[in-house]
């Protein structure tokens, strides 16, 4: 029985290498509970940074994504910020998401730019001001220069610090703004004579740190462990970082491990450096393994110097480097700049080519989420045998309990799936939402919810952990509709475990909502001739995670699918109620579904064949759907996927729902795929058709309303108009 929570506090270098160990060799992977916490799902490389500045490298080519190698070593990851640690209770505070609870914790969350009195003085607009960590927001405030007045201004750049990094960095900005004033302000005893001559024929400026600075600034000044370390309680130097012995453990605790920028090893005092950093990886990794099986830990001692190769320029198009081992310093000459980027693209490409690997040994894995969801032909089969067809005629997924004149309509549904990320929190809130909109897509508000929650085979502390996770993420999704959890079940698993453990969580919603006597319930099957259709948002989270699972989907895809998804729709019904009430038309909204498991096309079939059966019974001419292709707004980089012949496990029984489009099948055929601007090509057409029977999780709410509410809804708020009703 598994009963440890290994946290792992920070991706930094030395994490990301302990990562890339257990990806690669998952016997030595620790038989507890691991999640990485960390503030992005990427990590920078500190050492590619200035030429990714410069412009010698994509951002790609400087990143490690960890989502995607987190999820090859089998750990559970958490993008959040940390905000303080607690002693006594072990446990991790964080920004605007529940604390986590750890037995073992290994610190890695690098520093912060130390920025003393004198230098915050000579600063005149702090706005300008920046420094340089963490990397991210620094690479936005450069990227914003670019494309803002500053970069036409004439106060010159200003790097401020005398080390090598804040070096790095002005060559960095001569290479990518050629004419631009620059100037570094430093010590200039603390740069060498070549340093300085270099710096003077590049056109840079040195400036003593006293005088003032009127334009841009970037600070790399010394460095200093996150403030919520030092409040900790934890044994840290003056510059906050955690003092440990020579296994990496801090004094007087069996479990807490800090390392890299933020840990000190007590009888060497090395400065905060990546060099370390990338050293320690596998004597920590070590011990953490043998901490957790209960083994005595191993020493370790860090060489007294290191070698620096710093990187800079002769000419806009010649970089150059110098060598620095302890006083020496060499150079610069071209080979040095050379050995560096050698260097440097392997430590990457350390990632890169596992990545490959993991590829070619898992061609095709089942999709998690809504796409886990029974296709289509064994559920009506099931249906049809069980007498139960007249379900999947008026195909309502939240069912009308109670309604009354005087005191409104109670609605039920039913919804959930297979963990979709490793984020016990996030998971829950993910699958939350997604239950809520077939009440959403009912025009229903959310009143309360019942949970049944499935746990893994684990210790009593992880399960406690994981089902706190769970809670408060669901809690998360229904407190801000006013919405309550009145109660559940949980089991415990019988499946053999993942290696990922919180993939393991299986969550169920039983939701209830409420709608008050003065507005109309909405249905599938009200769909009318000249309706607009009308969509929320953009399609293809299948395609965008079915990539991610085989290691093929941009991290920057994934993670602005997840920004997106975990977006509640509760609002736009109440704007919808609200607009009705205005008008005085309760009957605004014609017809409603949200996109699903089945696709859009799927679930807008679902409304032609609703609308249909009600027609035909009132003997009224049938109708059918135009389609606009291009008009369907899409997640980013899901095109290009499909493109790349990429699909969901689900997509391929999705496919039997293309038949509303071929009318040697289905005469006429009830839907139309057109082109604003005449028909669609072959290729236009058959990704189009790809993108259709998509099954979304989360997905978008689709409604049909008249075209002078669609024109106003589509300017005003963020719906996108897709298509519209015309008779067959």
């Amino acid at each position: 029985m598994l009963v440890d929570h290994l946290v792992l506090a920070g991706g930094g270098h030395t994490h990301a290498l302990i990562l890339l160990r257990w990806a690669m060799n998952p016997r030595l992977r620790p038989k507890c509970l691991i999640t990485l916490i960390n503030r992005d799902s990427s990590m920078l490389y500190s050492g590619m940074f200035p030429g990714l500045i410069s412009g010698l490298y994509q951002l790609d080519e400087a990143s490690i994504d960890l989502r995607s190698l987190t999820d090859k070593a089998g750990v559970s990851l958490v993008v959040g910020e940390i905000e303080s640690l607690n002693l006594s209770q072990n446990r991790l505070f964080l920004q605007n998401r529940p604390s986590i609870e750890f037995s073992r914790l290994s610190l890695d969350v690098g520093s912060e730019i130390f920025v003393d009195y004198g230098t915050s003085e000579v600063i005149k607009n702090k706005s300008l001001a920046i420094p340089i960590k963490p990397f991210e927001k620094s690479l936005e405030w450069i990227k914003a220069i670019d494309e803002s007045s500053l970069a036409a201004s004439p106060d010159p750049l200003t790097v401020i610090g005398s080390g090598l990094a804040a070096l790095e960095m002005v060559f960095a900005f001569r290479r990518r703004w050629p004419s631009r004033k620059l100037r570094l302000q430093a010590f200039e005893e603390k740069l060498s004579r070549s340093f300085k001559q270099h710096l003077f024929l590049a056109n840079i400026e040195i400036t003593h740190p006293s005088e003032f600075i009127y334009g841009p600034v970037l600070i790399c000044t010394g460095s200093k462990a996150p403030k919520w370390l030092e409040k900790s309680g934890l044994d840290v130097n003056a510059f906050g970082r955690v003092i440990t012995d020579s296994t990496f453990l801090t004094p007087g605790r069996f479990d807490i491990f800090a390392v890299g920028d933020c840990g000190l090893l007590a009888k060497h005092n090395s400065p905060a450096s990546g060099v370390w950093a990338v050293r320690a990886a596998i004597p920590l990794a070590k011990n953490i393994e043998r901490s957790l099986s209960n083994l005595p830990l191993l020493s370790w001692r860090p060489q007294k110097n290191a070698l620096h190769l710093v990187g800079a320029i002769r000419d806009v198009n010649t970089p150059i480097g110098w060598m620095i081992w302890g006083p020496l310093i060499i150079g610069p000459y071209r080979i040095f700049w050379e050995w560096k980027k050698r260097i440097d693209r392997r430590f990457i490409q350390k990632f890169i080519n596992f990545q490959g690997m993991y590829e070619r040994k898992n061609k095709k894995l089942s999709c998690r989420g809504c796409a886990a969801k029974l296709s289509f032909q064994p559920l009506q089969s099931a249906l049809r045998e069980a007498e139960l067809s007249h379900l999947s005629q008026y195909p309502e997924d939240a069912a009308l309990v109670r309604a009354s004149l005087k005191e409104g309509s109670w609605i039920q549904s039913v919804d959930g799936f297979p963990a979709l990320v490793s984020d016990p929190w996030l998971n829950a809130r993910l699958t939350t939402l997604h239950a809520c909109s077939d009440m959403w897509a009912r025009g229903v508000y959310v009143d309360s919810a019942q949970a049944v929650i499935n746990i893994p085979s684990v210790g009593g502390f992880l399960q406690k952990e994981i089902l706190k996770q769970c809670l408060l993420g669901i809690k998360s999704a229904l407190t801000p509709q006013g919405a309550q959890l009145i109660g559940g079940h949980t089991f415990e698993s019988r499946s053999e475990l993942d290696n990922n453990i919180n993939l393991g969580i299986e969550i169920s919603l039983s939701v209830n909502g409420f709608l008050p006597s003065d507005s109309l319930i909405w249905n599938k099957g009200g769909l009318c001739p000249g309706d607009s259709i009308l969509l929320s948002r953009g399609i293809g989270s299948g395609v965008i995670f079915a990539s991610a699972m085989q290691g093929s989907s941009s991290l920057f895809h994934v993670d602005e699918a997840l920004s997106k998804l975990s977006k509640s729709q509760h609002s736009l019904i109440e704007d919808l109620h609200d607009k009705a009430r205005d008008l005085l038309n309760p009957n605004l909204v014609h017809a409603c579904t949200d996109v699903t498991g089945f696709g859009l096309i799927g679930h807008l079939g679902e409304m032609i064949n609703a609308t249909n059966i009600k027609r035909l019974e009132l003997k009224l001419p049938l109708i059918k759907v135009d389609i606009i292709g291009e008009a369907i707004p899409t997640l980013s980089g899901v095109k290009t996927l499909l493109e790349n012949g990429f699909e969901s496990t689900l997509s391929p029984s999705n496919r039997i729902f293309l038949n509303l489009l071929n009318s040697r099948n289905q005469s006429p055929a009830y839907i139309s795929l057109i082109s604003e601007s005449g028909a669609l090509e072959n290729s236009e057409l058959e990704l189009t058709k790809k993108l259709l029977i998509d099954p979304q999780t989360c997905g978008p709410l689709m409604i049909a309303c008249d075209s002078v509410v669609a024109k106003e809804l589509v300017e005003h708020s963020s719906w996108h108009r897709i298509g519209l009703v015309d008779f067959v």
